[in-house]
Formats: C-alpha cells, sequence, structure tokens
C-alpha cells in the first residue's frame, strides 16, 4: 500500500493542478469558431405512451417528423433495465409493454428511415422506483440492493439509509458499479445501430450527504490516506467524490469509441438556479451543479469526454429571473467549449417544454439556436405544461407546439439533418494492476517530449485519454512507462501496467 505520506503528497498534487477542485485558474474560453448546431431534438421517454408498442413507435417518429426535429433521444436504459432485449441489462418489465418488442431496435429503424439520429438515453445511476418495480431476478436491486449487505451498490446517506424520495441511485464510486454500467451502456452501442449515447443522471443525487457506503469510505481512506469518516461538507470528501463521477464518464466514453468512434457521446447535465458568469470557471465551481451533485462538465468538455453537451435548461420565462437564466446557462456553457486539443465540444440548450407554454418554448427554441446552439426539447410524452398537468391531451399539445415550432422564422421551420461527426475520434485507454490501491493515481501522457495531459486512475485501476494527437505518445504512471502509438481514428489499449507497492521499512535504530 502506498505510504500515507505519499498518499497525501499525491492528493495535494492532483488537487493543485486542476484534477476536480475549485481554483483560480484561467477560464477555458474557445478562440475556435464552429458553425451553428443544426440539431433539432426531441425526448422520448418511458414513463407513459411513446415506447411500448409497435404502433406507438410508428406515431413518435411520425410525430417528430412533422414537429421539425432531426434527432431523437430514445430512453433505453431507464433504471439498470432497458427498452430493449439485446442488452447486458434485463429487460424492462412493464404490462403495457408489447410482447416480444424491442422498443431501441424498432426506433432506430424507424427513425433512421426519416432521416433522424438516434441517441440512446441512458440512466447511469439510476436503480430502483417505487412506483416501477422490476420483476426480473437478475435486476440490480435484486441482487445487489439494500438487502445485499457487503454487495450491496446503492449510494447511502451517513446514516446508512439509501432512499431518495421513491429513488434508490447505484454509488459511482464502488469499482462494481463502474464495470456494471459501462458494459450496459456499451452493449447499447455494439448491439444497435445508434447514432450515440446520452448518458443521464452521471451524478450523485441531490443533497449533499451521499456516499457513505462503507466500501466507498475505505476507497476513499486508502487512496487520500484521510481518517475517519467525512463530514458531509468536507471539500476534500467532495472533490474525490466528484473526480469519481468524472473517471466513469472517461471509462464509458473511451470503451464506446473504442467500439465506434463514429458514436456520438452526450450527457444530460444539470443547472441549477443561476447561472456562473460565462467564462468563470471559480463562479461556476460555487453552483450546485459543482458542490452539490459534483458533475464537473466543463472539465468533460475539455478533456474531450463530451462530444455533445445537452444542458437540462429547464427554467420557466414566467417566473422572475429565469428567462435569463436559460439564457445565462447556454452563454456559459457555450464560453467553456474548449477542448485541451484545440477543439471545440457542442452544447444544445435543453428546454422543459413540460414546464411552459407553446410560446415559452418556441422562445426558447428561438433564442437558442439563435445564439448557433442546438436545441432539445423535454418531452415528447408532456410537450406543454397544460398536457402536463392534465388540462389537454398529448395531441393537442403536440400540434399547439408544432405550429409555434415550424411558423415562419421559428427555430424549426427549416428542418435540416444533423450530419456532423463528434469532435472526439480517438483516445487511449489503459489499467493498474497489481496493487490492493488501485485509484486516485497520476497518470501523465507525453507527446513530442511534452506532458500534454494528465489524468487519474478510477477504483479499477483504468485510466485514459480523449484528446490526445495521432502518433506515438509514451503512458507514465506509478514508475512504469509504455510506448504506443495514438491511431488517427479509434482507442488503443494499452496492456495493463502492473505496479506493486512496496511497504515502508522503518529506519533500524542499530547498524546493520
Amino acid at each position: 500500500m502506498m505510504p500515507f505520506v505519499l498518499r497525501r503528497a499525491l492528493l495535494c498534487s492532483l488537487l493543485l493542478t486542476g484534477m476536480g477542485v475549485a481554483q483560480e485558474s484561467p477560464p477555458l474560453v474557445s478562440s475556435v469558431t464552429v458553425p451553428a448546431s443544426t440539431l433539432r431534438g426531441l425526448w422520448i421517454d418511458a414513463f407513459g405512451p411513446g415506447l411500448k408498442t409497435r404502433a406507438q413507435a410508428q406515431q413518435t417518429v411520425d410525430d417528430a417528423a412533422r414537429l421539425g426535429v432531426n434527432t431523437l433521444f430514445v430512453q433505453a436504459i431507464r433504471r439498470a433495465d432497458c427498452l430493449c432485449l439485446n442488452s447486458t441489462y434485463p429487460p424492462v418489465t412493464d404490462k403495457d409493454l408489447e410482447k416480444g418488442f424491442d422498443p431501441l431496435g424498432v426506433m432506430v429503424k424507424l427513425a433512421h428511415a426519416r432521416g433522424m439520429r438516434v441517441i440512446a438515453w441512458a440512466s447511469v445511476t439510476g436503480a430502483f422506483n417505487a412506483n416501477a418495480l422490476n420483476t426480473d431476478s437478475r435486476h440490480v436491486f435484486r441482487t445487489h440492493g439494500p438487502d445485499a449487505g457487503a454487495q450491496s451498490w446503492l449510494a447511502r446517506r451517513p446514516d446508512g439509509t439509501w432512499q431518495e424520495g421513491r429513488d434508490g441511485w447505484l454509488d459511482v464510486a464502488l469499482p462494481e458499479v463502474q464495470n456494471y454500467v459501462t458494459q450496459g451502456i456499451v452493449s447499447l452501442v455494439k448491439n444497435y445501430g445508434v447514432d450515440g449515447v446520452q448518458l443521464d443522471r452521471i451524478r450523485y443525487p441531490d443533497g449533499e450527504v451521499w456516499g457513505y457506503d462503507a466500501r466507498v469510505l475505505a476507497r476513499y481512506r486508502a487512496e487520500t490516506g484521510a481518517t475517519g469518516t467525512p463530514a458531509v461538507d468536507d471539500p476534500a470528501w467532495a472533490d474525490w467524490k466528484r473526480q469519481q463521477v468524472t473517471n466513469l464518464v472517461r471509462r464509458i466514453a473511451l470503451e464506446i469509441k473504442a467500439v465506434r468512434s463514429s458514436a456520438w457521446i452526450s450527457a444530460a447535465t444539470i443547472t441549477y438556479l443561476e447561472p456562473p458568469r460565462a467564462g468563470d470557471l471559480v463562479s461556476f465551481r460555487r453552483t450546485r451543479t459543482y458542490w452539490d451533485v459534483l458533475q464537473d462538465w466543463p472539465t468533460w468538455m475539455n478533456e474531450g469526454l463530451l462530444d455533445l453537451n445537452v444542458l437540462m435548461n429547464y427554467k420557466r420565462d414566467s417566473i422572475d429571473a429565469q428567462a435569463a437564466w436559460f439564457d445565462g446557462w447556454n452563454a456559459f456553457a457555450q464560453s467553456v467549449t474548449a477542448r485541451a486539443d484545440g477543439g471545440q465540444a457542442r452544447v444544445a440548450a435543453g428546454s422543459a417544454m413540460y414546464l411552459n407554454t407553446p410560446e415559452v418554448t418556441a422562445a426558447q427554441a428561438r433564442r437558442a439556436v439563435d445564439s448557433g446552439l442546438g436545441w432539445v426539447g423535454y418531452s415528447y410524452r408532456t410537450p406543454t405544461v397544460a398536457v402536463y398537468g392534465e388540462k389537454e391531451t398529448g395531441a393537442q399539445g403536440l400540434e399547439a407546439v408544432r405550429r409555434l415550432l415550424t411558423a415562419p422564422g421559428a427555430a424549426l421551420k427549416i428542418p435540416a439533418p444533423w450530419t456532423e461527426a463528434p469532435p472526439t475520434v480517438r483516445g487511449v485507454l489503459g489499467r493498474v494492476t497489481g496493487s490492493p490501491v488501485p485509484g486516485w493515481r497520476s497518470v501523465e501522457a507525453w507527446q513530442g517530449g511534452q506532458l500534454v495531459a494528465r489524468s487519474v486512475t478510477d477504483g479499477g485501476g483504468y485510466f485514459g485519454f480523449a484528446t490526445l494527437k495521432a502518433g506515438p505518445v509514451e503512458v507514465r504512471v506509478s514508475g512504469q512507462r509504455w510506448t504506443d502509438t495514438v491511431p488517427a481514428r479509434g482507442v488503443v489499449r494499452l496492456p495493463d501496467m502492473l505496479v506493486r507497492d512496496l511497504p515502508v521499512v522503518p529506519a533500524s535504530s542499530s547498524p546493520p
């Protein structure tokens, strides 16, 4: 095991170099000009009609085409189960789901026939909801739920409780969870012709009080040298947990790019309350996005882990200040898209159609598109506040929104396909083995004799980079070095790096 002094020194070094900690650093403002996005999307959720029968799927695609969208964000992974038949997750169990029906497969076929892209929307950490229990014996809540003892994978509060409202969440700091969700999401890309994936709930639950599973605490102590149980407001504890979220984004992104480099990696990201100032990472680190739910999505974009950041910018223009909040979060996201390799990530504004009138939805879409962003509406099932409040039917709401979104001068008036290629097409993925403490090790990538990127290993020892130039690279970790070649497209997998931590030998009080 790494000596305490060295572990603490490593932690301090990583914090000072920006591994997920607030610091007075220059803003990641891009000088690269990117053409205005043609992405016009619609979220298709699985909490009501829309994906449960072949007839519903056909109706959904037909309605989306009339609306003028070119991309469907189709819910595939709901709560550790899949609206599909060919993934490592068990299928969704729902009495309304047509027998033998594969929603994801059918939606891909129907949407592609209409010239629309399909992004598989995955709830990464969802595991349980009291209103929609999965009855499959293989489901993670049944095999690793609250009654599984040391094999439970649920995020917990300091008192051991796990339920947030009616939900239960997986803890991203557990290596078993990292492996499980990565394999499940990658299986969607392997088995279906989706154009990419979207990571939803890639975070901790609201409340700043999560992560207190005994094994997570043991990992934290072993990797950082901390003692005792951290307080919920301990900044070092928050920094470490935030890094676990980023590590999982990295692992999923690189594993998918290794399967299909042309797949888009997207995330549905948090934009709570007031926005930070454009280009100001310090003010971002004061937001609930950063310190409560532990999302550091500017870093995800900078490191090439996200091709597309879709903001869940759910604001009501009818409420004082929220229209400005909507525009402010869009402006901030647009200002921090610069990548370490000189490229630029993409951003789309996600509107809460279900909280607004059609007039507000059309206005928000127009403002987003006019600023050069893509736009995505939530959701097909609840397209207006009146539908959400059960004051009109879904068909009535869709028609009201369609009229305004496709009117002369409106955001969706001239639908064009979204044919852009993702900015990340290559990467490096490796793993440290042989150590009882594989996580939180500093990893460096060198090209042309210069240090070009730095990262850390996750709980399983995995590390990787997504903004390296094609060509020779040297990776350095814990005294080990490996030279390989970064491909023009795809991900090179390095051989496992065996690391043996030597125990500290106390100084002898007498000569040998």
